[in-house]
């Protein structure tokens, strides 16, 4: 049974490497931003319905969600054993009930979003403008604004559980969280800084996964 305990926190912590390719995936997927569809529609159309945008939420937004999820299941394994794995456990519950909402937004975006645009791009402007504003009614914002709320709440639990548990680097355990904050909530409202979130998101969870290595690598030193 040791055996297999070890050989599972094994498993998670090369997959704690998974968290610094979900947070850059989502750094780049927000280096830009589609004009607003209230303001500029045409310039909405032109952006939705390019090769990038659909590429974008398909590899980076809905895919880079799915390495998200198994880097923080690994990321709670890794701190089960510890003092903070309620708190973990905390985290692991809010973010996967975040990413789940928001994905469904995201493939909104990915499937839903370019045939409005090249709907409106083909003279069919009234209606499409009446469609989109339907597909991005209350009810869509009422799954996505909890979802955002429910990320950042998520990462700044993972985050503390980092930082507290007194055997990964507490710095790092606070930049996940600030990372998770500025990409989710702060990003909402400023989208350029979204990009500087999951920066901070990569090289902390980075910085984690490095001191996991190096904790394990030292243990398995010991006589």
């Amino acid at each position: 049974m040791w055996a297999r305990t070890d050989e599972l926190h094994g498993y998670a912590r090369a997959g704690l490497w998974a968290l610094p390719v979900w947070a850059a995936l989502l750094s780049i997927g927000t280096l830009t931003h589609q004009p607003s569809y209230t303001t500029d529609f045409p310039g909405y159309a032109r952006y939705v319905t390019t090769t990038p945008f659909l590429i974008s939420h398909l590899g980076a937004s809905i895919f880079g969600a799915a390495v998200g999820l198994l880097g923080l299941i690994a990321l709670f394994i890794t701190l089960v054993p510890g003092r903070t794995s309620r708190v973990a456990l905390a985290g692991l519950v809010t973010s996967v009930v975040a990413i789940v909402l928001t994905t469904s937004v995201f493939g909104v975006a990915a499937f839903a979003q370019p045939a409005i645009g090249r709907a409106y791009l083909g003279s069919y402007a009234e209606q499409v403008v009446a469609i989109n504003a339907d597909v991005y009614g209350p009810p869509l914002f009422a799954t996505a604004l909890p979802g955002l709320v429910l990320f950042a709440a998520g990462i700044v639990l993972f985050g503390m559980a980092v930082a507290r548990s007194g055997w990964l680097p507490k710095w790092a355990g606070i930049g996940f969280a600030l990372g998770g904050v500025l990409f989710a909530i702060v990003g909402f409202l400023v989208g350029d800084l979204q990009a500087i979130g999951g920066a901070l998101l990569a090289a902390s969870s980075a910085w984690i996964a490095v001191a996991a290595a190096r904790t394990s690598d030292t243990r398995a030193a010991q006589p």
